[in-house]
């Protein structure tokens, strides 16, 4: 019998979850949903001067 490909074996992390991917994931469920671009609407997550400027993101 031959040996396990190592390719196989290998178990790979997952991604580290920063504020930035958080933000694209949540602006590009929103813009598939509205129709709005993805670009606006991380813009508008990441405005500080919107009325959710208070409001914290998962992390």
């Amino acid at each position: 019998m031959t040996p396990l490909s190592n390719s196989r074996c290998k178990y790979k992390a997952p991604a580290a979850l920063t504020r930035a991917v958080i933000v694209r994931s949540v602006a590009s469920s929103t813009a598939i949903e509205t129709g709005q671009r993805i670009a606006s609407l991380e813009r508008t997550l990441l405005d500080n001067t919107s009325k959710f400027r208070g409001l914290k993101l998962a992390e």
